[in-house]
């Protein structure tokens, strides 16, 4: 029997643009086979208990990420759900100073203690084309590495 691996990815957008690289990320992780992905809006804190992989989207708003993210991670950490050793990253597009994606990778790390990829991917204003490739590129290297660590 196959494994499949489950990757949600999980944005917020208030413009597109962050909405933009969300599928985008999602289309390139959909070319690995074996990969299961989902793409969201919103979630709650146990359906992330369910994923292999969690990508997370954020604009960032006055150098901080949005009221919803910091809603979920402090939900999922209240609940205590256990996303141990799961593999995050984070994306996001800005205007001016883009830490958003940064921060939420420092609390899935050091408080959630999921295996956190880092370098977020980081698009200033709206994705063109080739930052829509770069969005693709990316889904399939996480959804790759979450397919191969279920091989192991």
């Amino acid at each position: 029997m196959i494994e499949v691996s489950k990757v949600i990815v999980l944005y917020y957008s208030r413009t597109g643009n962050t909405k933009k690289m969300a599928k985008a990320i999602a289309e390139g992780a959909r070319d690995v086979k074996g990969v299961d992905v989902e793409s969201k809006y919103h979630a709650r804190p146990e359906e992330l208990a369910n994923a292999d992989a969690i990508i997370i989207g954020t604009p960032t708003y006055h150098h901080d990420m949005t009221s919803d993210m910091k809603k979920l991670l402090e939900e999922t950490a209240f609940k205590q759900i256990n996303l141990k050793g799961k593999v995050e990253t984070t994306f996001g597009s800005y205007g001016w100073s883009g830490e958003a994606p940064n921060l939420i990778l420092e609390i899935m790390e050091n408080k959630l203690e999921m295996k956190v990829l880092k370098l977020p991917l980081l698009i200033k204003y709206a994705p063109d084309e080739k930052g829509l490739e770069k969005c693709r590129e990316f889904g399939r290297n996480v959804a790759e590495q979450v397919s191969k660590s279920s091989l192991v």
